[in-house]
């Protein structure tokens, strides 16, 4: 059974490769179960959850997470991940995957394999708010799959954004940190936000003809990254319906009455099988709101097993 350290992890899964194996995942699905949470310890609010997806004859995959706030005091990571990868037929175990890294990288991978159905394939301008593990990702991401020419960065600690953009340009990126988010968002071909916020970032009225707004934060009820008028200005899409169930940018404005579920436009598999319309013109405004799946850890998981066993020259 292979290890798969961090690093490796991230040599395994270039975000070019990545977006076509989570648009092959997605196409042809997988059989993926609800979450499993297990509270460890009810004191400090420890917890384990565990996300198993498998494919028929193929890859049986379980993702293990705990969960402990308490870390934070020790100065330790509050989250540990790893994912376990194993033949669907044989039931043998053949990996074990850095989770953490994994998660990180399919999470903003999914996001732009969305893009390429939602967002104009023109688009120059990149905004990103939320310079952390997952936000600092998603530039690159983003430009393996569009000509982006500007990224733009805003963080709620500016020295974040700015370590970002200094990042950015030493590959040779144009990159400048946000010195207004409205004025950002005004200008973006395509806004991204990764951030823990619990309340709108990001404004309706801020976002020009032809905007593609991507919300990967928001991944409890409490959590919100855009306002009403996003919702209701932008035609909506969502990576699985798990999302109606666990996201603030959806269950808030639909308990509201602002968002009907039944005008939500559909789910990235539709989108990649062709079930369902993508963009339809330049002028569209386009959201798609994703909170993650085992489906998409499985095919993360199952290319960095293959990649590892079998590298490039």
């Amino acid at each position: 059974m292979l290890t798969v350290s961090a690093e490796d992890t991230v040599r395994a899964l270039p975000f070019d490769a990545l977006i076509d194996a989570l648009r092959t995942g997605f196409r042809n699905g997988a059989h993926t179960p609800q979450r499993h949470h297990h509270v460890v310890d009810a004191g400090s609010d420890a917890s384990v959850l565990l996300m198993p997806s498998w494919t028929d004859g193929e890859y049986l995959g379980v993702k293990l997470v705990n969960v402990f706030p308490g870390n934070s005091s020790l100065g330790r990571p509050a989250l540990s991940s790893a994912f376990v990868l194993a033949s669907a037929t044989t039931g043998e175990h053949l990996a074990v995957v850095d989770g953490n890294t994994l998660t990180q990288r399919r999470t903003v991978a999914t996001s732009a394999l969305a893009a390429t159905y939602l967002a104009r394939k023109d688009s120059k301008v990149h905004v990103v708010v939320g310079a952390g593990h997952v936000g600092s990702l998603a530039a690159d991401a983003y430009r393996s799959a569009f000509d982006i020419r500007k990224v733009i960065v805003h963080d709620h600690v500016p020295a974040h954004a700015q370590r970002l953009v200094d990042s950015l340009r030493e590959q040779g990126v144009d990159a400048c940190v946000a010195t207004d988010l409205r004025d950002a968002v005004a200008a973006a071909d395509i806004v991204t936000c990764a951030t823990l916020a619990t309340e709108p970032l990001i404004r309706g009225d801020w976002l020009r003809k032809g905007t593609h707004l991507d919300l990967i934060g928001s991944f409890r009820p409490t959590m919100r990254e855009a306002d009403d008028a996003c919702l209701r200005r932008g035609t909506v899409y969502i990576d699985t319906w798990a999302a109606l169930e666990e996201s603030g940018d959806l269950i808030q404005p639909i308990d509201a009455g602002v968002l009907d579920r039944n005008a939500i436009a559909g789910t990235l598999p539709g989108l990649c099988r062709g079930d369902i319309a993508a963009r339809r013109d330049r002028d569209q405004i386009t959201v798609f709101k994703s909170v993650g799946s085992g489906l998409a850890d499985l095919a993360a998981a199952a290319l960095v097993y293959r990649s590892t066993r079998n590298p490039a020259p």
